[in-house]
């Protein structure tokens, strides 16, 4: 599954913002950016929809795996396990998320890369 309308962030404008002006939190395989949501940068279309819940975006390099199907079964188990997480976190609506992976994260699959996920989502307080 992917991540709801509400919840994805588009644009370079917001990319940009969050590698600028954000918090960042490492683990093993992933890094984590968080920053206080700005919807001036978002697209007009996007930024006219509220998000109940955290923004967030995931990033996965050519690095990790120059095959797209592990790129993207990474990026679906991160999209799915996210909208599990954050969907229902109110409180957290004006805070927008960016995962980048690193390389080691192509070794991990499932559950080690899920449990990191939720230890660096920990560390920023978002969940």
């Amino acid at each position: 599954m992917v991540l709801p309308k509400p919840m994805r962030i588009k644009g370079h404008r917001p990319f940009y913002y969050l590698h600028k002006a954000g918090t960042v939190f490492h683990s093993q395989s992933m890094v984590l950016k968080v920053a206080t949501g700005k919807p001036h940068l978002l697209r007009p279309f996007n930024s006219i929809k509220k998000s109940d819940s955290c923004r967030c975006a995931i990033s996965i390099s050519c690095k990790v795996s120059k095959k797209a199907v592990i790129r993207n079964r990474l990026r679906r188990l991160l999209h799915d396990h996210l909208r599990q997480r954050l969907s229902s976190k109110k409180e957290h609506s004006n805070k927008w998320a960016l995962f980048s992976l690193k390389q080691s994260s192509a070794l991990k699959e499932g559950m080690p890369l899920l449990k990191e996920c939720d230890q660096l989502l920990k560390k920023a307080g978002l969940y």
